[in-house]
């Protein structure tokens, strides 16, 4: 029991923002799974409705649905497993500041990309897609969790403990 607690106590944030940031960003990596293998075999097919502005299949394929050559769906999935590395439990008990200084990089970079998809969607293409959205939203969340909540490492806190400034 207080090895368990040692490790909680590692973290340097909340237990919930360890356990929310991966579910998330494992969400994230399930819908992006779906989208690259949608966009790359046509056989199977899309799980959205095609109803007036909604409409993936106009989203994910066509003019402006990759970035020099690669598909968005692609850039998705390398989010999302660089995004799901770096919110392990292990990655989170990671004492160097570093490492969760590229954990917020990595978000605040997603966040600037889905700005430019949402512009694309709406403004460009005039269709949305679902599971784009769910994207979205999974990519939105995790940032607001990471800018939400303060790291604090190690070495911040035994300066803090110590008076050093």
């Amino acid at each position: 029991m207080e090895e368990r607690m040692s490790r909680r106590e590692s973290y340097p944030v909340s237990l919930w923002v360890v356990v929310t940031t991966l579910v998330l960003s494992l969400i994230g990596l399930g819908i992006s799974v779906y989208l690259t293998i949608v966009h790359f075999d046509t056989g199977i097919p899309l799980a959205c409705p095609n109803t007036g502005a909604i409409n993936c299949s106009i989203v994910i394929t066509g003019p402006y649905s990759s970035a020099f050559g690669i598909p968005f769906a692609v850039l998705g999935l390398l989010f999302f497993v660089a995004m799901a590395a770096m919110c392990t439990p292990w990655m989170w008990a990671m004492p160097q500041l570093i490492v969760h200084q590229l954990r917020l990089m990595l978000s605040v970079t997603g966040v600037l990309m889905i700005f430019y998809l949402i512009y694309i969607e709406v403004a460009i293409k005039h269709h949305i897609c679902l599971w784009c959205t769910g994207v979205h939203l999974t990519t939105f969340a995790i940032f607001s969790i990471l800018v939400t909540n303060q790291v604090t490492v190690a070495e911040e806190v035994s300066d803090l403990s110590s008076g050093a400034q």
